[in-house]
């Protein structure tokens, strides 16, 4: 695609198959690192070692969508540039944050694409979930870069709206072939779901901490509601919650037990594993308070958001007092996992697709939602509605990524947060730029149209 995104294949030496690796990161030559069956089961780690850094699911991707999402709720404090200008929605196009994230998915689309461009040398028992493995990881960069650097594809014209390059082969060279262009936001769902749906087909159940088909089902059901289709939505969650609860994964039995947790917990589909050698966790970095072990208390949780919350609600004990302002616990403490989909979420998707097309697949939406709420020692609701749904969704997933996300494809609007005006989903300013040293390496790259004059 373009020279920032050739890579020297990563690998992590795995002598664990339960979790990532703890051994450092080696850049080896090609035709060796894709030579034999152990060699690209390494490489493969390499991929998952780059989706958890800090610049993607190491917290970065959750940080943009609570500062572009702010809506009055929350106020960024620290003295990085970068995210403050999420926050003021003022971003500039050499900003880092931004080139950093782009860049790492495309080194972690990059290495996909080697290793799916060399599993005939995997063992054949194994090569249906290699190439399972690579596929979700593939999708699931596609779905995080098309999230935040093209218009949602509730805004219509996805035909025609830019989304991002589809760069589906290996990048080992540079010629005139590297210069792809953003593809449509139509063709790059297209992508993400022929990715996922193959992944999850060839996944298994148990695979540790890595992707398992109840995770790549779990994403399908977030790509589904982007695209507002709640019939596949529905039934992708459905499939999680069936798949994740067979294999022992439940709810927690009280709220914050899902967070600052060293290992999976129970309620967890998908995390990041964070300890003291593989530290990064960028939530954990912004929000927690130097006592901690972090920063100095980059995110305050302003009054705004609490009013959301009904009286007794025990996720009310997440915020606590600290530096002068209201804080969230969900990443308070140190070497402390990162939180990508958890259980919860599933639930409340089954519910509101349920909802909207007036069925039951799985359970009621009344049933679901008090799932959450009694969770959450609230009493259980007589009477469902969408409203009451998402009103659920908002405060269950606070301060997780998802509130921005789940506007955009409601077709709301998010409060600016220094006036009375507001930013449509449709803003412009609610999606990055492409970064300006993309656009100054590939000349096939079309900015986004807030980012011209």
């Amino acid at each position: 695609m373009k020279k920032y995104i050739i890579i020297g294949l990563v690998i992590l030496f795995s002598g664990c198959a339960d979790q990532l690796d703890l051994s450092p990161q080696q850049s080896v030559d090609q035709d060796l690192a894709l030579s034999t069956d152990a060699n690209v089961k390494r490489v493969l780690q390499g991929a998952y070692s780059e989706i958890r850094t800090g610049d993607l699911y190491g917290g970065s991707l959750l940080l943009y969508a609570e500062m572009l999402g702010a809506n009055g709720e929350v106020r960024w404090e620290g003295t990085f540039n970068q995210p403050r200008e999420m926050y003021n929605k003022n971003i500039f196009v050499n900003n880092s944050f931004v080139q950093g994230t782009w860049s790492a998915a495309y080194r972690a689309i990059n290495v996909s694409n080697n290793i799916l461009a060399s599993l005939e040398v995997v063992n054949a028992e194994d090569r249906s979930q290699v190439e399972g493995e690579a596929l979700f990881i593939r999708g699931s960069m596609f779905f995080e870069l098309v999230k935040f650097y093209a218009l949602p594809y509730s805004a219509g014209n996805i035909q025609s709206n830019l989304g991002v390059p589809l760069v589906l082969t290996p990048t080992r060279q540079i010629n005139e072939e590297s210069f792809v262009p953003r593809n449509t936001v139509a063709e790059v769902y297209a992508q993400i779901i022929s990715d996922l749906e193959k992944a999850e087909a060839q996944l298994p159940a148990v695979n540790g901490f890595l992707a398992r088909n109840y995770v790549a089902a779990a994403q399908l059901s977030r790509v589904y509601l982007q695209m507002q289709d709640y019939v596949k939505a529905r039934d992708a969650a459905n499939r999680a919650i069936t798949l994740a609860t067979a294999n022992g994964k439940m709810l927690t039995s009280n709220y914050l037990d899902a967070f600052n947790t060293d290992g999976d917990s129970i309620e967890d589909l998908f995390s990041i594993q964070v300890n003291t050698q593989d530290s990064d966790n960028d939530m954990f970095l912004y929000y927690s308070l130097p006592e901690f072990g972090a920063r100095d208390g980059d995110v305050a949780i302003l009054t705004p958001h609490f009013t959301f919350y009904e009286a007794g609600d025990d996720r009310l004990n997440q915020f606590y007092e600290g530096a002068g302002e209201e804080r969230t616990a969900k990443w308070r403490d140190q070497f402390k996992n990162v939180k990508v989909i958890r259980l919860a979420e599933m639930y409340l998707t089954r519910a509101e697709a349920n909802f909207r097309l007036g069925t039951s697949e799985g359970a009621t939406p009344l049933a679901d939602l008090n799932r959450i709420r009694q969770r959450a020692k609230l009493p259980a609701a007589t009477t469902v509605s969408l409203a009451s749904i998402l009103a659920e969704r908002k405060v269950e997933l606070a301060h997780e990524g998802q509130f921005l996300h789940d506007v955009k494809r409601n077709q709301g609007s998010i409060k600016d947060n220094a006036s009375n005006a507001t930013f449509s989903y449709t803003d412009g300013k609610l999606i990055f730029p492409i970064p300006q040293r993309e656009m100054d390496a590939n000349p096939n790259l079309i900015q986004n149209s807030a980012y011209t004059n």
